[in-house]
């Protein structure tokens, strides 16, 4: 990964000295590749294992797969107007470039900033849990006691030299590890209708009904937790091969297909339980579930292969966080933002390989920090970060779907009500729901109001740092102010003012 003797090639310059990326970038990258990046940012095995019984004991009800299928209508709902509007917007900084584009550049650089943040937060959140995870199953499989740092570190330095070379390498990785968690997982589903369950099959986990038993908004909340990955379809739009529409295809791909597999998933699990236990099973031995009904209804190897597969699962997602923060540096880089050298690529690989390297540094030494302070892994640095982290994606999605309905009634390209109008409207209200129920319940996502007023406040200063970069770069460098939102991808109304 070291970059000594290798020359990068500046990326040209073209009016304002915003860079222009396009010429360099490799941009082989099509639908299937981007669904097996976005997807594996899910974490689909993490999110069963670890989330799924957080679903069912947090909401205390059996509709555990409704609470997926709410959460997948709310997501479909943002993804239509996410997807409306990405013709218009012709940078690869995913939602800030949305927000800046409908909401001027103001609240743009404050949304890059804090989505900076926000991604740093998840991606060491990830690899705390991911260097305990690993320690466990090291040791479980008869191996020595090594220490969660170490372990972090050795994945981290793996998936720092895959995230250096070509973003196809990493796609090719994803898509091998995503192909075995969707099987992995779907024989236990199989197995366990095979047998019938524990109280047979039957459909009333998704009956309406079950809305009305236990607390259904925690259900929805800690559901819609697990999507969380899918948002970044749109970073790698510089990479694509036809960005117009290969990112609205792998967004709807993603997003259904993962909702659907989510709610059979849940549906399933629960029939190995049985609804009359799910509860109280969930709520009682929530870590070991999933592993332990693989093992009832398939076969004990499964239930071995199931706990290491959790980690290669956990090392996927945390090499699409890695590609996606490489890529905010990246575009920040060439907007003059952030020094331009993160704006370079690498003359053999294509890739945004010196933001891919800065990302690396600053995550392993954050990660240094934590250790030497003794933070736990999971109780308190996954806790914390990852509990943030969520807010600040879901806070990002609102002003998306806002942005989007500001941009198309300010702009005449498109004013067909239900993609520029009802569908984001719809999807706001259902994000500002959740927003409301995180802000409600932040204390227990990361594990004290002390923390939770420590974290909330470091967010609001992400992104009031952002709006202060915009008026500074206003004031002394009003040219590359002004080409923060690209010719073209709105009208003047629209960028005008902050």
């Amino acid at each position: 990964m070291a970059t000594k003797d290798v020359k990068f090639e500046p990326v040209d310059a073209g009016p304002n000295g915003i860079l222009s990326p396009d010429r360099l970038l490799s941009r082989g990258l099509g639908v299937r590749s981007i669904v097996f990046m976005v997807v594996a940012g899910a974490a689909p095995m993490t999110a069963v294992v670890a989330g799924w019984p957080v679903v069912v004991s947090a909401s205390g009800s059996t509709g555990g797969p409704l609470f997926f299928l709410i959460a997948t209508a709310i997501l479909f709902l943002f993804a239509v107007g996410f997807t409306r509007m990405t013709p218009f917007v012709k940078n690869a900084g995913a939602f800030y470039s949305y927000i800046q584009t409908g909401l001027g550049r103001g609240v743009g650089m404050g949304a890059a900033t804090f989505a900076l943040g926000t991604y740093l937060l998840l991606f060491l959140a990830l690899c705390s849990y991911l260097g305990s995870a690993a320690q466990t199953t090291v040791h479980d499989l008869g191996g020595p006691e090594l220490p969660w740092w170490l372990c972090s570190l050795v994945l981290m330095a793996t998936c720092g030299a895959l995230a250096y070379r070509d973003v196809e390498l990493s796609a090719k990785v994803l898509g091998v590890v995503l192909v075995i968690e969707t099987v992995v997982l779907l024989a236990v589903n199989i197995g366990v209708i095979v047998h019938g369950g524990a109280e047979g099959l039957s459909a009333d986990s998704l009956s309406p009904t079950r809305l009305g038993e236990g607390v259904p908004p925690l259900g929805v909340m800690f559901a819609f937790f697990s999507f969380i990955g899918f948002e970044a379809t749109a970073v790698f739009r510089n990479e694509a091969r036809d960005p117009d529409r290969t990112i609205p295809r792998a967004t709807y791909i993603a997003v259904i297909g993962v909702g659907i597999f989510y709610t059979f998933t849940a549906w399933a699990l629960q029939a190995g339980v049985g609804s009359s236990q799910i509860v109280e099973v969930a709520t009682n031995d929530p870590t070991s579930i999933v592993v332990g009904l693989a093992g009832q209804y398939v076969s004990p190897l499964l239930a071995t292969l199931l706990q290491v597969f959790l980690i290669t699962s956990l090392f996927a997602c945390i090499l699409t966080f890695q590609n996606v923060l490489t890529r905010y540096l990246f575009t920040l880089g060439t907007q003059g933002v952030l020094p331009s050298g993160l704006g370079a690529i690498h003359p053999r690989h294509h890739a945004p390989s010196r933001a891919a390297l800065i990302v690396s540094v600053v995550a392993i030494a954050l990660l240094g920090v934590e250790a030497i302070i003794g933070l736990d892994p999971v109780t308190q640095a996954y806790t914390w970060f990852s509990g943030s982290a969520t807010l600040g994606i879901v806070v990002l999605m609102a002003l998306t779907s806002l942005a989007v309905i500001v941009f198309f009634r300010r702009n005449a390209h498109n004013k067909k009500v239900w993609g520029t109008l009802l569908a984001p409207a719809l999807a706001l209200l259902g994000l500002g729901g959740i927003v409301f129920l995180v802000l409600q319940n932040f204390g227990l996502l990361v594990g004290g109001d002390l923390a939770a007023g420590i974290l909330l406040t470091l967010m609001a200063a992400l992104f009031l740092g952002g709006v202060t970069t915009a008026l500074v770069m206003r004031s002394k460098r009003p040219a590359t102010y002004a080409a923060l939102i690209p010719a073209g991808s709105s009208s003047e109304e629209s960028s005008a003012g902050i």
